[in-house]
């Protein structure tokens, strides 16, 4: 009875020959469960890499999109010459006297701010110039005492046009506006396109009409 347990005992130990050939099995198993996830993983690698320049266009996109989304239309320039009559904001207008015979008359200068007022006169000037001098030969003009007014019209600080207004005798009107200088005798259809011409001109020195033409007593403050 003995002798039967140390058989069975030693029939159930394995030899050494099984027990490396197990082993070898198990590190074989591991090495291509390994392999295995190597392989798995490289794909979800591969899809994570080639995602990447997608994100970079799109906000490239962005990038280039976002200074025409910022941009801003350019301001408006001022129209030249009588095309900029509504823009008009300001004028400055100073009295000149060409007498050979001294005159009491004091300086008058004036800056009127009044749009109106200002857009009014800048009209009579345009107006006047539309109908160049016709007239051929001497002109005879009475009460010629010298006196002519030079101003300045703007749009804001932006200048529009400069003038020289004669007043006395036979009135004339010079305007400049972009280079370009444009005169005219305040007679005949000139006269009829700017009957308001003197009139205006008085509203925006604020003294009276008679005064425009005429060497006044006094002087005129700069306002």
């Amino acid at each position: 009875m003995e002798l039967t347990t140390r058989r069975m005992r030693q029939n159930a130990m394995m030899s050494p020959r099984q027990v490396r050939g197990t082993v070898l099995a198990v590190l074989l198993c591991s090495a291509l469960a390994g392999c295995g996830s190597v392989t798995a993983s490289a794909p979800a690698g591969a899809g994570a890499s080639s995602s990447a320049p997608a994100t970079s266009s799109s906000s490239g996109q962005a990038a280039s999109s976002a200074p025409a989304a910022s941009a801003s239309p350019p301001a408006a320039a001022a129209a030249p010459g009588c095309a900029s009559v509504s823009q008009a904001t300001s004028v400055t207008v100073h009295r000149v006297i060409h007498l050979v015979e001294p005159t009491r008359a004091g300086a008058l200068s004036k800056t009127q701010h009044n749009t109106a007022l200002v857009q009014a006169l800048f009209s009579q000037f345009c107006a006047a110039i539309s109908h160049p001098s016709a007239a051929r030969g001497a002109i005879r003009c009475p009460a010629d005492f010298g006196i002519s007014y030079t101003g300045t019209f703007y749009d804001g600080s932006t200048t529009l046009a400069k003038f020289v207004y004669g007043a006395s005798g036979c009135q004339s009107v010079s305007l400049t506006a972009d280079g370009k200088t444009r005169t005219t005798m305040v007679l005949g259809a000139a006269s009829a396109a700017a009957p308001k011409l003197r009139t205006d001109m008085a509203a925006v020195l604020e003294v009276p009409t008679l005064a425009i033409a005429q060497p006044a007593a006094g002087s005129g403050a700069s306002k």
